[in-house]
């Protein structure tokens, strides 16, 4: 009978964790998801074109902006993409020439689309009619870096496959089908019957027939990134407004689900976004597109997943991650200055109950210009009914004084809470094999006033070399261009089995430790056989970094720290950095090291390739790295570097 009672007892633990499995594909049957699925017909997400009444409950500001920017498009002459755009990923690593066409008539056809539905006076039909022919007649909906390698920088049409972009296609066309169907059918069916045979061609059926390597983790066990909710996203829109078919209708978004749970499942219970805060708008918060979308759909069958305490804290990354209004933690390929889709994060919030998200969301909120974001078409039609609400809502930000992501194995400090005043230090264990991976596990940032002084530099511009063999010979990739050691001459290799290990977080009012061990990120060549990092906070002082090491041989050794200021030698062990206030008031640091053992190097980094044009558009021409080279390296060490106002 005991065994029986302790087998039971066993089961009844394992429930919440089997119930964090399959969280959205496991909660209806086909037959229970055919039911909770509001039909193509009658699903109505957002008033239609002709619901004048409930137009008039958009915003006229926002609406007006976009007839504004639509009526400098009435005789905008739909460029088609050349074959040698496509190309130049292939002859010359150079992606933006194929995608500023391609962005720029999707974003033109948006604007259009909207003007018409609020002026609905029939002035721009025409222009669209025009742009979804043109679209439909490209031969690849996608981006030509995306293309698999084997052909050569052209699309096999007779093998479609569905990317970020492409996917984000079938959505403006399925926005057109659902606000302007009748005024098409009225010049000739022939309009709305290319928009569902093309989606259908390059969309439905490649995503229901073909395998996609974003739908699930990689071979090597890397789960999938914001390519996975992102493109389901669109998907989503898609076949929800185009697909007919009850029954096709329904099956696609049974597959659907299961490949966001693909996404979930494997995704930190942190909530940590390892893409870091700007992949972050089309990872978790494209997660939270679906889920909203699909409540829409379903009378709220989908809000049991709001409660859910993982999809809560993926949410409150965005703000857990911040470090000012404008600088954001940036490991990895995430940018330090990204932009805050703010509507969108702030529903995200109201859906969650986070008082903190959504101030944060209404923080950004900016005045409307008729400008569409890039990306995430759908998003605006909610925007469009929530202004007064967001206009009143409060506006302000978290700024939490200590965040830990386990998971994630990231910390943020700062000296104190709600300001940003004072020292700011994140660090960062994980491993090498990360989404976007620079190879940097045991890297940090410090910031000071919200401005940064020790940086990560983050990511260039994409180009062909970027997610490629080579992309750990672009210098910002690798350790030795992070604030990390070269061990050896040895630095960090790609790959999940170079990590950090024995992670441990320590809080506390007067100071933050983070520490970790170093030994296993590096290749056996380096002859580590310790090497323990310990990056403490001591609030309203300093940073300190130590050290403490152990080496099977100690050839040669140094650390590299990175800044965006100049940097000058001063005395005794002392390095002077130049750096600005946020309101360019000069304001000087030092970083203190131990002359004795230390001999410091100074370069500005040239910023030349293709790839570093992305460097200076984020931080100018001003990237410069400290090398600090051990005189008599030993096997056996201590040391450290401290940071303070100078």
């Amino acid at each position: 009978m005991k065994r029986y009672v302790l087998m039971g007892w066993l089961l009844w633990l394992a429930v919440p964790a089997l119930a964090q499995q399959n969280l959205l594909s496991g909660k209806f049957s086909v037959e229970e998801l055919r039911n909770v699925l509001i039909p193509q017909r009658e699903w109505t997400p957002f008033p239609r074109r002709e619901d004048r009444a409930g137009w008039a409950q958009a915003d006229s500001g926002m609406m007006k902006a976009y007839v504004k920017k639509a009526e400098t498009y009435l005789h905008y002459q739909w460029p088609y993409v050349p074959a040698t755009k496509s190309l130049l990923i292939e002859r010359t690593g150079n992606r933006d020439e194929y995608q500023s066409i391609s962005f720029q008539k999707r974003d033109v056809l948006g604007v259009l689309l909207l003007a018409e539905i609020y002026e609905n006076q029939g002035r721009f039909v025409d222009p669209i009619i025009d742009g979804v022919w043109s679209i439909c007649e490209e031969s690849f909906w996608g981006a030509s870096a995306h293309l698999p390698r084997e052909v050569k920088g052209l699309v096999d049409v007779s093998k479609p496959f569905v990317d970020l972009f492409a996917a984000e296609t079938a959505t403006y066309l399925a926005w057109v089908d659902y606000y302007l169907g009748d005024k098409l059918d009225a010049v000739t069916p022939q309009i709305r019957k290319r928009i569902y045979y093309e989606t259908n061609r390059r969309i439905f059926e490649p995503l229901m027939n073909q395998p996609h390597s974003w739908m699930q983790s990689h071979a090597n066990g890397r789960p999938p990134n914001n390519w996975n909710p992102w493109i389901c996203s669109n998907w989503l829109n898609a076949v929800l407004l185009l697909e007919q078919d009850n029954q096709k209708r329904t099956a696609a978004v049974r597959k659907l689900l299961g490949v966001l749970d693909n996404f979930l499942n494997p995704y930190p219970a942190d909530g940590g976004c390892d893409e870091g805060p700007s992949y972050w708008g089309a990872a978790a918060a494209s997660l939270y597109d679906n889920i909203s979308m699909l409540n829409t759909a379903s009378r709220n069958a989908f809000a049991y997943v709001y409660a859910d305490e993982k999809f809560r804290n993926m949410g409150r990354f965005i703000y857990r991650a911040q470090i000012s209004p404008n600088y954001f933690l940036n490991f990895a390929d995430a940018d330090p200055q990204p932009g805050m889709a703010a509507t969108m994060i702030y529903r995200y919030g109201k859906d969650i109950q986070d008082a903190d998200m959504m101030r944060f969301g209404a923080y950004y909120r900016k005045p409307e210009t008729g400008a569409l974001p890039r990306y995430h078409f759908f998003r605006n039609f909610y925007a469009l009914f929530m202004q007064q609400e967001f206009e009143r809502a409060n506006k302000g930000l978290a700024l939490p004084a200590d965040v830990w992501l386990p998971d994630l194995q990231v910390f943020a400090a700062r000296d104190r809470a709600g300001t940003t005043q004072g020292f700011y230090l994140a660090g960062k264990g994980g491993h090498n094999d990360e989404s976007h991976n620079h190879n940097d596990v045991g890297n940090y940032v410090v910031y000071y006033d919200g401005q940064p002084l020790l940086i990560d530099v983050g990511r260039g511009t994409y180009t062909r070399k970027t997610f490629s063999s080579q992309r750990y010979d672009i210098w910002y990739n690798g350790s030795a261009y992070h604030n990390l050691p070269t061990i050896n001459g040895f630095s960090q290799p790609p790959g999940n089995t170079f990590k950090a290990q024995q992670v441990t977080y320590q809080g506390g009012k007067e100071q933050v430790t983070f520490s970790l061990d170093l030994t296993q990120a590096y290749p056996a060549e380096a002859g580590v056989e310790s090497w323990i990092r310990s990056m403490r906070l001591k609030r309203g002082r300093e940073v300190m970094i130590t050290d403490q090491i152990r080496l099977k041989k100690a050839d040669s050794l140094s650390q590299h720290l990175m800044t965006c200021y100049p940097v000058e030698t001063g005395k005794g062990g002392q390095l002077i950095i130049r750096s600005k206030g946020h309101k360019g008031q000069s304001r000087d640091f030092v970083v203190q090291y131990d002359s004795r053992k230390w001999q410091p190097f100074v370069e500005k980094v040239a910023l030349q390739t293709p790839e570093d044009q992305g460097i200076r558009s984020k931080w100018g021409d001003t990237i410069y790295r400290i090398t600090l080279k051990r005189l008599q390296p030993k096997t056996t060490d201590l040391f450290a570097v401290t940071i303070a106002p100078l």
